[in-house]
């Protein structure tokens, strides 16, 4: 460790001057000789690094953004050469090359931030051999020697020997227990800070070698903070431990508030927006209008979770517009998106349900269509062969009585000889007519007479 703090030993004067500012301001509160002077000194050249470092992480954003939008080109790949791994592997990095995107961009801040650490580390070691360093002279490495934080000193690690610790003005119990919990709280903030960004901000439809590499690094640098931790001193302790949860709540807010497209993350943010939106009519803020018009301009792209937020909007009567407001859908038709990014329009009619008849009325109805088909039938049979006769049938039924007439007058001879001589040969025409004639709950025609 001594050997790659070396290699940083240029930015040592740097780290050593701004901790000697800080404690000057901390050491005219707490005191020159407290723990707390020196600590927070660390604290504050943790906070300053990482302010500085922002514009890193916005650019880490923007390319774990970059490499979201190219989660369905590599999704065409992994379905083509899904038997072939090495085929897959060429076939991503070749994407990545083509759109300039990096898979491990979100390593940019530790990697970014390391030299100050090694600095850190360099000029702690300094204060624990009793040597001076860069802009520390003699009267603040005997005042850094004194300081203890929670009774271990400031320099002292977890494998010290009790006679080092001793001589530091401290006893191996206390060195062991602080630097102990320290080393656990270190691991456990950086194991939460990748487990919250791999459960709640990563698309999961999608599994992506970047995918595969943060799930290794969630339990890969636990593990090394963890052995290393006992080799570093209570001051770099204090510098990592702080800067992971700097990184926890750095992440957090991102989750919140600038959630990865298509993770639970965005799903949550997207539902408290659509509340938001309902309670004020509108959006608030230009991070909203941001957000609105990102979804807009997807059109049909947007994933489920956005689709379910533009469909809630317009059952709500509300419209979002292509630059990101949201105003009330009045007077135009609200248009609503389909699972597969189709679009509906909610204001068209419904298609009418055929009204549904009874038992009695369906049979009514089948009947009647089939004396129809059978008088269809029967006339044209009868107009080829017995014209003349169907004629003259027609003539006789025109001018013949009904039943309740017919009891009434004389009987006529010849009535019954025309009538038969009328009848056509074919019985299921004159059957079917017969049927179709007769009248319910009333007198009935005279069947014919054919069957006889």
């Amino acid at each position: 460790m001594d050997t790659i703090a070396g290699f940083f030993s240029f930015i040592t004067t740097p780290v050593s001057w701004v901790i000697v500012q800080f404690h000057t301001v901390y050491g005219a509160i707490f005191g020159a000789d407290t723990g707390w002077a020196w600590g927070l000194s660390i604290v504050s050249l943790v906070i300053l690094i990482r302010i500085c470092l922002i514009p890193l992480f916005v650019k880490q954003i923007k390319a774990t953004r970059a490499m979201q939008t190219l989660q369905p080109e590599m999704k065409k790949i992994q379905e083509r050469y899904k038997s072939d791994k090495q085929r897959q592997s060429e076939e991503m990095m070749k994407l990545y090359k083509e759109t300039g995107t990096n898979p491990l961009s979100s390593c940019l801040p530790i990697l970014a931030q390391s030299p100050f650490f090694f600095a850190l580390y360099h000029v702690l070691n300094g204060i624990a051999t009793g040597k001076t360093i860069g802009v520390i002279n003699d009267d603040l490495l005997a005042s850094a020697r004194k300081a203890h934080i929670f009774g271990a000193p400031l320099a002292a690690k977890f494998l010290d020997s009790s006679d080092k610790v001793g001589a530091l003005g401290a006893t191996l119990t206390d060195v062991r227990v602080v630097t102990a919990i320290m080393i656990v709280l270190m691991s456990f903030s950086q194991f939460y800070t990748q487990r919250q960004l791999m459960t709640k901000n990563v698309d999961t439809t999608v599994k992506t070698p970047f995918m595969q590499q943060q799930k290794m690094l969630m339990y890969v640098f636990p593990v090394m903070f963890a052995v290393f931790g006992i080799n570093f001193p209570v001051g770099v302790l204090v510098y990592w431990l702080t800067t992971n949860v700097w990184t926890m709540g750095q992440q957090m807010y991102v989750i919140r508030n600038n959630p990865t497209p298509g993770s639970k993350a965005q799903a949550a943010y997207l539902e408290r927006l659509h509340k938001h939106v309902l309670n004020h009519g509108g959006t608030r803020n230009k991070r909203e209008r941001t957000i609105v018009k990102a979804i807009v301009a997807k059109g049909r792209d947007r994933n489920e979770f956005e689709r379910k937020f533009i469909n809630g909007l317009t059952k709500a009567g509300l419209a979002a517009q292509a630059d990101g407001n949201v105003v009330k859908g009045e007077g135009s038709v609200a248009t609503l998106t389909a699972e597969d990014g189709t679009a509906t329009t909610a204001a068209a009619p419904k298609r009418q349900q055929p009204k549904r008849q009874s038992k009695s009325q369906r049979q009514s109805a089948t009947g009647a269509k089939t004396a129809g088909d059978s008088t269809g039938s029967a006339s044209s049979t009868g107009s080829g062969s017995t014209g003349s006769s169907e004629s003259g049938s027609t003539a006789s039924d025109a001018s013949e009585p009904t039943s309740l007439t017919k009891s009434e007058q004389p009987k006529d001879a010849s009535q019954p000889t025309a009538r038969k001589a009328a009848t056509p040969k074919s019985g299921s025409g004159g059957r079917s007519k017969a049927q179709s004639g007769q009248r319910k709950g009333g007198p009935q025609r005279p069947k014919s007479p054919s069957k006889k």
